[in-house]
């Protein structure tokens, strides 16, 4: 058997996972959903609110997804309590990590699934409550016309463990057509490596 590859934190988490949604959703103050298609991971996250203070007094999830998306959502629902709306929103996959003790760099894209329910479910009550002018969903950007490729999957390349140029083609195929995509293809690599990974690439 292969030693435990990740902190006693990450393991507690996954062993012991806090805040597993068990009820109807349908009773919470926001709800979101999403999934990540390449891992086969889909994630649920529902929150209550104290409306007065603007604070999540309590969060609730559910996954279909691998013990690192279990250990990171376990652990970003106790953070996200008693946080006003504004912070929780902008929490990040980055964030998560460093609480839990780390996660192997190619494991930090199960993060991402529980932060984007999580904001999500805060959009979703702001949806429900008249603050759209708070939402500040992006749509996705298409970076390579010919391959039809997006920034959002440039993002889960990096995130997935592509750091080069050439790593990016090979998760994505971008590029391998007229190549004019390049230079903000390379623009895209470096921001997400600096933004999930401190790493700043020449």
């Amino acid at each position: 058997m292969e030693d435990w590859a990740y902190t006693e934190k990450v393991k507690d988490h996954f062993m012991n996972p806090r805040n597993v949604l068990k009820d109807d959703p349908a009773g919470y103050d926001g709800r979101g959903q999403t999934g990540n298609v390449k891992c086969g991971d889909q994630m649920l996250v529902v929150l209550k609110i104290d409306r007065a203070k603007g604070v999540i007094t309590d969060c609730k999830w559910k996954t279909y997804g691998c013990a690192r998306a279990i250990a990171s959502t376990s652990m970003m629902s106790e953070m996200v309590k008693g946080l006003p709306l504004d912070q929780a929103y902008h929490l990040t996959p980055k964030d998560i990590t460093r609480e839990l003790g780390s996660l192997p760099e190619h494991k930090v894209h199960c993060s991402v699934l529980g932060d984007k329910a999580l904001r999500a479910a805060i959009d979703d009550y702001y949806e429900r409550n008249g603050m759209q002018d708070k939402v500040e969903r992006e749509a996705a950007r298409l970076i390579c016309q010919c391959m039809n490729v997006t920034d959002e999957e440039i993002e889960h390349a990096v995130l997935e463990g592509a750091r080069t140029y050439y790593e990016l083609q090979e998760r994505t195929k971008i590029g391998t057509v007229c190549g004019q995509c390049k230079d903000a293809a390379t623009d895209l690599l470096k921001e997400y490596l600096r933004r999930h990974f401190d790493i700043k690439s020449e």
